[in-house]
Parts: C-alpha cells; sequence; structure tokens
C-alpha cells in the first residue's frame, strides 16, 4: 500500500513480513493475511517485546495501518525504530518516512534522510527511491541530480515502480543523466507494466505515450526491446 507524500512513497507491504522458518511469526502472518489482526497481534506483541526486529518491524506496520491496534503513528515510530536500530532495512525506510512527514514525530528531514541512507546502504529499493527524491527536489539535502539519478537507478533495477517512472522522467528532461528519449522509454513502460496502484500505472502510461510522441519508429522499438529483455536485480 502506497500512502502518498508529494513525489515519495510511504511503501508498506500489505502482508506481514516472515522468514522461512514455521513459528509464531509464520501464524501471525497467516492470520493477518486472513484478516485476524486480533490473533496477529497476540502473536506479534510478545515477540517485539522480546526483541525480534522482524516482530517489531511488523508491529509498527499495525500502528500505521490501524489493523488490529488503533492507529498510532507515534507508536509506530517506537516500534520502527526498534527494529530500525537493529539495522532492518524495512523499518529503517518507514522511520525515515515517518520523521520526513512528521507523523507521530517532530518533522526533522536530517534524520528522514539517516534513516533512508541506512536502508538505501542495505540495497533496500524503498529507502532508494526515497533518498533519491530528496536530492532530486533538494529537501533535506542540496538539489543534486545526479544524486537523484543515483539512488533512482538502484532502486528501479530492483523493480521500484515509483523509481522506474522517476528515472524515466530524468532521462526525459536530461536531468543528472545525457537526455535519451529510448531509456526514458524503457522506464516509463516498466513502471507502466510493474505498478499496482492504478494512479500509479495511469501516470507512468501517460509518461511513455508523451515520450513516445517524440521519437522515431525505430527508437520506439529499440526502448520496447529493452524493456522486454530487462528483468530485476536482486535486492
Amino acid at each position: 500500500m502506497h500512502l502518498k507524500h508529494t513525489l515519495a512513497a510511504f511503501v508498506l507491504v500489505p502482508y506481514l513480513a516472515a522468514s522461512a522458518v514455521a513459528g509464531p511469526m509464520e501464524d501471525a502472518a497467516d492470520a493477518y493475511a486472513r484478516g485476524d489482526y486480533t490473533k496477529a497481534l497476540r502473536l506479534i506483541r510478545p515477540l517485539a517485546n522480546d526483541g525480534e526486529a522482524e516482530a517489531q518491524f511488523n508491529l509498527g506496520l499495525m500502528y500505521v495501518t490501524g489493523r488490529g491496534v488503533p492507529q498510532d503513528y507515534a507508536a509506530a515510530v517506537i516500534w520502527f525504530r526498534k527494529a530500525a536500530e537493529q539495522g532492518y532495512a524495512f523499518a529503517q525506510s518507514n522511520l525515515g518516512v515517518l520523521y520526513r512527514d512528521g507523523r507521530g514525530v517532530a518533522q526533522d528531514l536530517n534524520q528522514a534522510r539517516h534513516w533512508f541512507q541506512l536502508a538505501a546502504d542495505q540495497g533496500q529499493p524503498d529507502g532508494q527511491y526515497d533518498l533519491g527524491v530528496m536530492y532530486a527536489v533538494g529537501e533535506g539535502v542540496p538539489q543534486d541530480f545526479v544524486q537523484a539519478v543515483k539512488w533512482y537507478s538502484l532502486a528501479a533495477e530492483r523493480g521500484q515502480t515509483d523509481a522506474q517512472n522517476s528515472l524515466g522522467m530524468r532521462y526525459k528532461r536530461g536531468e543528472g543523466v545525457a537526455q535519451d528519449y529510448v531509456q526514458a522509454h524503457k522506464w516509463f513502460a516498466l513502471s507502466a507494466a510493474n505498478a499496482t496502484q492504478l494512479p500509479d500505472r495511469a501516470r507512468a502510461i501517460a509518461n511513455r505515450d508523451a515520450i513516445a510522441k517524440l521519437m522515431t519508429p525505430a527508437q520506439i522499438a529499440e526502448a520496447e526491446r529493452l524493456a522486454r529483455a530487462w528483468s530485476p536485480v536482486a535486492p
């Protein structure tokens, strides 16, 4: 699920994260998927209290979504921070968003950048995308399109569809990278094909169709070939 903030996204998985080994966390994930949030909470909270980062992240997620508990961003900050301080990348990324948006904590763009950077350095694509946005708009850091392209590219190669669309725009405008309509069309097309939210897909389709009007048939064919050949890089 995406909670939009200007150009950036607070990306929350619609299911609880769980490791491959059977146990209470996996039972909690199953309960959550069935909509039994009360059972999920009963299983997760003891694990979170015992210091398990995965459970702490998931408990924070429940406080953000208001599933199984009243929505409470301040509580989400507490649990995301506990997991983030243990190096849990998803929690680092989400904690960065809460700092950026001032939800449950005073807005602090320096803290937002700090947590996005930690998540991005671990290869977490949402953190990479959000860090790229900060550089693209000059939010909390000096505007730097070269850095924006760097982080958008890393996230886009891992399949982050907002990053793919944003990277396409940088190629279209020649911001931080040489202008390249073929690459722009490729990334817009990939974003359109993979976006799960209808507004995101519609935006990417509109961008793809707009850039196509500036291209030759041969350029469009090459862009489509590149898009077909693309496969995501594992985080």
